[in-house]
């Protein structure tokens, strides 16, 4: 069974990829995302994802024959990507656009077989149907912080839960990584999915 490594930081990615049963390595890349600014946002997530795992290919934490996931997420919304706002006050116009509106959620994930040194790049995309909150509850959930550091300035598995609608697609793309999708290039890879479980307990 190859070790699986996860190229980010994200805990929520992290969490979703626990849950579904495997238990990454994680080696965060570090990677300056500004390289790739102007490209469209589809394109984007994916360059992203591939810089992300690309970066940690030759790490020293990187075991032999590894599978290596890079991933990216950014929220296209009146044809712009918008990754993590950053700042409070860019979360808050960010959620003053987004309000009452619906976005479309593009994750790009590069998976390489370490092994073979083959690789699969897919941009998955979920649309994402926001709800209205008032200025108060903007204001309070900014005060929050979880909105400064995710991709779209919301999370549908934290506090901005209440802020989304709904969506149409995959609900673990919108947390940060499409296991539908990644179980697809770990069979082109000529991996079973199943192989990547963690024993039982």
């Amino acid at each position: 069974m190859p070790t699986f490594v996860l190229a980010s930081a994200s805990p929520a990615r992290l969490a979703t990829l626990r849950s579904a049963g495997l238990d990454p390595v994680v080696v965060v890349s570090g990677v300056d995302e500004s390289v790739l600014d102007g490209l469209p946002p589809a394109e984007l997530a994916v360059g992203l994802a591939e810089l992300k795992c690309r970066a940690v290919l030759e790490r020293d934490e990187v075991p032999e024959g590894a599978l290596v996931l890079g991933c990216d997420s950014v929220l296209e919304l009146d044809g712009q990507a918008l990754g993590k706002p950053g700042s409070p006050e860019e979360a808050t116009r960010r959620w003053t656009a987004m309000r009452g509106r619906s976005g479309v959620l593009r994750t790009g994930h590069c998976l390489r077989d370490t092994a073979s040194g083959e690789e699969r790049s897919v941009t998955a995309s979920t649309t994402v149907h926001f709800a209205s909150p008032s200025d108060e509850e903007v204001a309070a959930y900014v005060d929050r912080g979880e909105p400064l550091h995710v991709a779209g300035a919301f999370t549908v598995d934290g506090l901005g839960g209440a802020f989304v609608r709904g969506i149409e697609g995959d609900h673990h793309n919108v947390v940060g990584v499409s296991l539908p999708v990644l179980r697809e290039m770990v069979g082109e890879l000529g991996h079973r999915w199943t192989d990547l479980w963690a024993p039982r307990a």
